[in-house]
């Protein structure tokens, strides 16, 4: 007899846990039963929701992160003409490899000299520069295809 009531108190605990997870005033069983599998079925449907909106958001950050891929890997070549043969440039790229190297052979092989330069590769590789042409017919484009070609072929190496 005592085994029974133990099990009607302990049903009766779990019914009166359910009601009130669910908001229900209703002593029946089968509603509380209908009441509990619908909140269950909402719950699934949001967290379903929910997963959706997870995969959406880390999408995003994946295109976010590609898209920063890119604005770090663009080159950024600037040259200026300061005087007659002398010319004021200003590279930024990615960082990596021997860019440094790569520009001041390029430099040689076109026959331009460095007269100052200042260099950095906090963030990425930049460059500042001022540099002088051995030959007058020199211009601002032949400089700036120079640069490019040095950096170019170092991105080529690497890979």
């Amino acid at each position: 007899m005592g085994c029974r009531e133990q099990k009607r108190m302990s049903l009766r605990r779990k019914l009166h846990i359910l009601r009130t997870n669910i908001n229900s005033n209703s002593a029946r069983r089968s509603f509380i039963t209908k009441s509990t599998l619908l909140q269950i079925y909402r719950l699934k449907i949001m967290l379903e929701t929910i997963k959706r909106e997870y995969d959406n958001l880390i999408a995003a950050r994946r295109e976010y992160q590609n898209l920063l891929r890119h604005v770090q890997e663009h080159k950024n070549v600037k040259v200026e003409k300061v005087a007659e043969g002398t010319f004021a440039m200003k590279v930024t790229c990615e960082k990596g490899g021997d860019k440094l190297v790569a520009i001041l052979e390029a430099f040689e092989e076109k026959g331009l000299n460095v007269e100052q330069a200042r260099v950095s590769c906090n963030e990425g590789f930049s460059m500042e520069a001022i540099v002088v042409a051995e030959d007058q017919a020199v211009d601002t484009r032949n400089v700036a295809e120079t640069l490019l070609r040095a950096i170019g072929k170092q991105i080529g190496e690497n890979n």
